[in-house]
C-alpha cells in the first residue's frame, strides 16, 4: 500500500475564494465612485470660490462690473493657475452679482456657485 498524498487546493475551494473576492469588489467599487464624485465636486467648487473672490477683487480694483477669465487667471493675475479635475468648463466672463456656473464636470454634472 503505497499512497501518495499531495497538498493543494481543490477547484471548489479556489472558486469559492474567487466568488468572495468578486462580491467584495462589487461592494467596494460603487463606494469608491461616490467618493470620487464628491471629491471632484468639492475641487470644482473650490475653484469657483477662488474665481469668485478674484472677480470681486478685480471689480473693486478696476471699478467695473465684469471681467474675463484671462484677467483673473495667469502668472501675474489673482489666481495663478486653474487646475481642472474632471474636464469641466469655466465661464469666459464673470459679472458682478451673477452666479458662476461650471459645466461638463466629468461630462455629466453642472455646479452653480452663488457668490
Amino acid at each position: 500500500m503505497n499512497q501518495i498524498k499531495t497538498k493543494g487546493f481543490t477547484l471548489v475551494e479556489i472558486m469559492i475564494v474567487v466568488v468572495i473576492i468578486g462580491l467584495l469588489a462589487a461592494m467596494a467599487i460603487p463606494a469608491f465612485q461616490k467618493v470620487r464624485v464628491a471629491s471632484q465636486d468639492k475641487a470644482v467648487l473650490n475653484n469657483a470660490r477662488q474665481l469668485g473672490a478674484a472677480a470681486d477683487q478685480y471689480f473693486l480694483e478696476n471699478g467695473v462690473s465684469s471681467a474675463g477669465i484671462t484677467s483673473l487667471v495667469g502668472s501675474s493675475a489673482y489666481v495663478k493657475a486653474l487646475n481642472t479635475v474632471a474636464n469641466e468648463t469655466y465661464p469666459d466672463t464673470f459679472t458682478q452679482g451673477t452666479p458662476i456656473t461650471i459645466a461638463g464636470i466629468a461630462g455629466v454634472r453642472t455646479i452653480t456657485y452663488l457668490q
